[in-house]
């Protein structure tokens, strides 16, 4: 063995005794009779102690040391007389008598402390430098807790965990697939799997009754900091329940795992339809841990109003006025106004602008819609959000689906500038009365929301091939902190309305015999009824460890090009490797 104890376990009752520890320089400061290093392993930090005087040999040796060479040392464990209040080993340090060079080291291209001086890229090239550093050892250290926590929770409750194929056939999920060329089959390929979901349903239909498995998935989309190339997730799948049973068995399990892992009891998980979610906060996966509701005007403005952008929204087909009540807004500068109003007017949000209504301290009421509306209504809608004295309304009007938008971006953003989004603040809710089909405006069809396995809701089975755009389905996200976490549904275990959801979608029964027959001859065969969710893991430990990137808590992530900059890949193959796949 290298070592007799790790740097983080050493303490005053270890005083006098001879243990041999090894690890990485963090610091080396030489004070010339005195050297003192600072060695680090992931346990914690120790310090060690060479004196020239009596020691002036390996005193020397030591000076020659540099950051991140690692070495081994041999020495009495002794108390310090200056002691370090903030770090575990602070009472002692290690009077050296033996010291082994282990390993050289160049000089790091970032300092490997708490706050680096090195960039998010120039940490992903050195990787292996990062994971040196303590915060990421502390993501993967409780991701590691979460894990093992995950599988003895599963376990418990008679889950099996049961490992799926990762090289599988192509199918439509809602994101482009990795693809695999098959060196025995020429020209045809194997996909990497977006996620388990027909193999979890195959096995319920094999009698296994309650799935686990926490999976690696792979989706071809555009990244950003809650996405990556290939993510992991907890996949689960029950047999004979209801869309309620599996509600609370999530919550269990959720609450479970924030207790055990980070000792905190959540708050009770409210429910909250698709519908109402939309409405008052613009967003499906809505941020509960503040306020900032969405409220509407629309009965409160007389459609004769003189005021051309709500006259014309009032005559819309759902054409909403709707705004935001921001407390302490009054005393917003005309900068940061005109700010949210360029805000909810970029194009993609779409909004033509903003009116201000504030209700100042000295209680009078000031608007920038004055000329149009009288005190005394401006007061009505101050009373209508719910307003106080000192608070600000930012008011915006237009169709339902910009009105969402950008009031939701809005919401979020104006939260962002207030720091209103804690990070020990855990605020989770189920969404849930999902829409089972959504209106691709560029293709001009309706697609899957969830995905095309998701059971309608009984009421709305006749509306499935004549009125798609008022089906609804069983389908549930359970989202925290704005961040949608897990979805799930319960799945269609009926061949005949599988079918007749492919038809839906616009598959003929030849393109769905092609891409699902195996599915749908499954479930001819006794399929019981069934559902589940997969949880979106590294999500999950992005929320529980407080950083903003789900990188901040995987090993070994990918760039927002999706390029492993330690590996620099993808990469090319050579000829003869092309030649066999037939490319």
């Amino acid at each position: 063995m290298f070592r007799t104890h790790n740097c983080g376990q050493l303490r005053i009752s270890n005083v006098g005794e001879t243990v041999t520890l090894a690890g990485w320089i963090q610091y080396n400061r030489n004070l010339g009779g005195l050297t003192f290093i600072d060695l680090r392993d992931r346990f914690g930090i120790t310090q060690l102690a060479l004196n020239m005087e009596t020691n002036p040999e390996l005193t020397a040796q030591a000076n020659q040391f540099g950051r991140e060479y690692v070495i081994q040392a041999t020495g009495v464990v002794t108390e310090r007389s200056s002691k370090n209040k903030n770090n575990p080993t602070g009472d002692i340090e290690i009077n050296v008598t033996e010291l082994v060079l282990l390993n050289k080291s160049e000089i790091p291209p970032f300092t490997i402390e708490e706050n680096t001086d090195g960039g998010e890229e120039l940490r992903m090239k050195y990787r292996y430098l990062d994971l040196r550093r303590k915060p990421l050892q502390n993501n993967l250290i409780l991701r590691h807790q979460l894990l093992q926590a995950t599988r003895r929770y599963m376990s418990d409750n008679e889950f099996l965990e049961i490992e799926t194929p990762f090289l599988i056939k192509s199918t439509p999920e809602g994101a482009r697939d990795y693809v695999v060329p098959s060196r025995l089959h020429e020209n045809q390929f194997y996909a990497l799997p977006q996620s388990p979901q027909l193999f979890k349903q195959i096995l319920m239909v094999g009698g296994y009754d309650r799935y686990f498995q926490i999976v690696k998935c792979f989706r071809d989309e555009d990244l950003r900091a809650d996405r990556q190339p290939e993510f992991t997730q907890l996949d689960l799948e029950m047999s004979f329940i209801e869309q309620e049973d599996i509600l609370v068995y999530i919550e269990g399990l959720v609450q479970y795992l924030f207790k055990e892992v980070k000792d905190v009891n959540l708050p009770p998980i409210i429910r909250m339809s698709y519908n109402d979610a939309m409405a008052n906060y613009g967003s499906d996966k809505p941020d509960l841990r503040f306020d900032l509701k969405i409220n509407y005007l629309n009965n409160l403005i007389d459609s004769a109003t003189e005021f051309a952008p709500f006259k014309e929204t009032l005559e819309l087909p759902n054409g909403k006025i709707a705004g935001i009540n921001i407390p302490n807004g009054a005393a917003m500068s005309r900068k940061q106004i005109d700010a949210y109003t360029d805000f909810v007017k970029e194009p993609h949000r779409g909004l033509k602008g903003l009116i201000w209504v504030k209700w100042n301290e000295d209680e009078t009421i000031t608007s920038s819609a004055a000329k149009f509306f009288e005190e005394g209504i401006l007061k009505s809608w101050l009373n209508h959000f719910g307003a106080s004295k000192g608070d600000m309304l930012l008011i915006g009007s237009g169709p339902k689906s910009k009105i969402e938008k950008s009031l939701g971006d809005l919401r979020l953003k104006i939260a962002d500038d207030l720091n209103l989004k804690d990070k020990n603040k855990f605020a989770p809710l189920w969404v849930t009365d999902f829409p089972m089909f959504e209106w691709d405006e560029d293709k001009q069809i309706f697609n899957f929301m969830h995905h095309p396995f998701t059971s309608p809701r009984k009421e709305d089975m006749d509306k499935l091939l004549s009125d798609k755009g008022n089906v609804y389905a069983y389908a549930y996200d359970f989202v925290i902190n704005g961040s949608e976490v897990g979805g799930g549904s319960i799945r269609i275990h009926n061949a005949d309305i599988q079918a007749k959801v492919f038809e839906a979608l616009g598959m003929t029964d030849e393109e769905a015999k092609d891409k699902f027959g195996f599915l749908l001859e499954a479930l001819s065969f006794g399929a019981p009824p069934h559902g589940g969710l997969a949880f979106g893991f590294d999500r999950l430990c992005t929320i529980m460890c407080g950083v903003d990137s789900i990188r901040d808590v995987m090993a070994f992530p990918k760039n927002n090009a999706a390029r492993d900059l330690m590996l620099d890949a993808p990469g090319t193959i050579d000829a003869a490797q092309r030649k066999e796949l037939g490319l």
